[in-house]
């Protein structure tokens, strides 16, 4: 049987070491869950937070079949899980993500360079109530705001900048989740409005804003752009790590 682990405190040993801002999330009991088969003792768990599910400890089929409704991305903590993962979801899309170093220095200067190249026709714009409410009507915007409960919780913990042309979102950055010390950073534009430097800008006035509040603005990459993109923010490649996609 599976339960949630309200005790937190009794599932960090199983997470033990693994640098990854959505399991602090779920840890701190800032937003997210875990669920064990045991909660007296766990030896396996899981920690769910958005569309992520990280699998740690010893390996439990049970356990496995516990992942977010819809399309889901689970994360193994090594081989092991790796294997139970392809056994019981032999549809699931292997992928090679890349973990970001989380200690990285900005610099200010840069970023303000960065904001300043807003080209004329766009505005950028803090998330507030009714961009809350305008993200979650447009595609590329939705998963800004998506892994928070409602629009309080976001408004109270998220933080997010888009850019906007002609009263449309087209590009922006924001909390994907949260944790005590920092954000989880969420970034995606309109295709017709790539390569215009605004992924850049609106992650630039993200984490300035960050920054001004003392909290660090992870970064995890989908893809090799995304790694680039990361870069020129100041960010430095970690690993690659294995994950799979499942419809």
């Amino acid at each position: 049987m599976i339960y949630e682990l309200k005790d937190s405190e009794k599932g960090k040993a199983i997470f033990e070491g693994w640098q990854e801002t959505m399991i602090y999330s779920c840890l701190q009991k800032v937003m997210g869950h875990i669920y064990v088969t045991d909660f007296e003792n766990p030896k396996s768990a899981v920690a769910i937070v958005g569309c992520f599910a990280f699998y740690a400890g010893k390996t439990n089929r049970e356990l496995i079949q516990k992942k977010p409704e819809g399309f889901a991305i689970l994360v193994p903590q090594n081989g092991e899980w790796e294997e139970l993962i392809e056994k019981c979801f032999p549809n699931g899309k292997k992928v090679t993500r890349y973990a970001i170093k989380k200690n990285t220095r900005f610099d200010k200067k840069t970023l303000e360079r960065n904001i300043e190249q807003l080209p004329k026709g766009y505005e950028l714009a803090k998330i507030d109530s009714d961009l809350y409410d305008k993200c979650l009507t447009n595609p590329i915007a939705v998963d800004f705001v998506s892994s928070f409960e409602n629009k309080e919780q976001y408004l109270k913990i998220g933080k997010g900048m888009v850019v906007i042309k002609e009263g449309e979102i087209v590009s922006g950055a924001s909390s994907y989740t949260r944790y005590n010390d920092g954000i989880e950073i969420e970034v995606d534009t309109a295709e017709e409005e790539r390569r215009k430097h605004l992924a850049l800008i609106a992650c630039s006035a993200l984490i300035r804003n960050c920054l001004a509040e003392g909290l660090y603005p992870s970064w995890d990459a989908q893809n090799t752009d995304s790694v680039r993109l990361a870069e020129k923010l100041g960010y430095e490649f970690d690993h690659e790590y294995i994950a799979y996609e499942i419809a």
